[in-house]
């Protein structure tokens, strides 16, 4: 769907509804942001609750193809030319700083279903999306919304991040990501904390420093998903009847998080 194409359709939705595009932008953050309730949106904003599900929706789309057209990966040059320091000295070639996180879902009736949404990790059932973000801070990677039983590898995989890299770039990851294969097929580079071997009870003085030394930077994308859990629609658990829209509303809550200005 083209620009143009969306901006005739919200105008024509905004006729339908009765309601200002500012208004109904102003509902849908209000939905994301503050979390609430369609019933109480209904009241606040005087229309009926299928009218505030249908803007919602309608906004959840809008804004996912809006803020998606942005071209948010940069170029290695991009990256290169807004490096922090902490990275400048230690990890230059670090391209994308890369996480996981998890929102929690409605458990489904269907065993099948819950067994493939179920996350060990949270004990509950659970979305789960890639998050990845640039040495500076700015979010410049977010993928669908998979299942939470997927691996931190599997999601790697699919998510399509992979083919988004050039040789050389470094990739900074927490331990989970044992992507070192995956990612040595586009001459990339994995960057984690050193793992403690069966065969030894502490690590070497020189480990620990690389585990705090990455740690210290890695912290950042651990930020960047407080910002994004900060749009408190993740507060509660998702209904299922939110999947259709969900993986919008993921999208648009990300990416709006760039225009909060610096991470640090």
């Amino acid at each position: 769907m083209q620009r143009g194409a969306s901006a005739e359709s919200m105008r024509n939705i905004t006729k339908h509804e009765g309601r200002c595009c500012i208004d109904q932008f102003f509902l849908f953050l209000c939905y994301c942001k503050c979390g609430l309730f369609e019933k109480d949106l209904s009241i606040r904003f005087n229309v009926s609750v299928p009218t505030v599900s249908r803007i919602i929706i309608t906004w959840a789309n809008y804004l996912y193809h809006i803020l998606g057209s942005l071209p948010i990966w940069p170029t290695r040059a991009q990256v290169n030319e807004h490096m922090p320091e902490c990275f400048t000295s230690m990890y230059p070639q670090t391209r994308v700083i890369l996480d996981c996180t998890e929102l929690r879902c409605q458990t489904p009736s269907s065993l099948y279903v819950n067994s493939q949404m179920y996350s060990h990790y949270k004990s509950h059932t659970t979305f789960k999306g890639l998050i990845g973000i640039t040495p500076s801070g700015a979010v410049c990677f977010v993928s669908q919304l998979y299942s939470g039983s997927i691996s931190d590898n599997a999601i790697t995989a699919q998510s399509g991040i992979v083919e988004m890299l050039n040789e050389n770039d470094d990739v900074m990851a927490d331990k989970g990501f044992t992507i070192s294969m995956l990612l040595s097929e586009k001459g990339a580079t994995l960057n984690i904390p050193p793992f403690l071997s069966s065969k030894r009870s502490q690590f070497s003085e020189e480990e620990v420093e690389a585990t705090q030394s990455i740690a210290r930077v890695r912290i950042h994308v651990e930020r960047a998903i407080r910002r994004v859990k900060e749009f408190h629609i993740f507060d509660s658990v998702l209904p299922l009847s939110l999947a259709g829209s969900v993986n919008q509303i993921w999208t648009v809550c990300t990416l709006l998080t760039n225009f909060r200005g610096p991470l640090f």
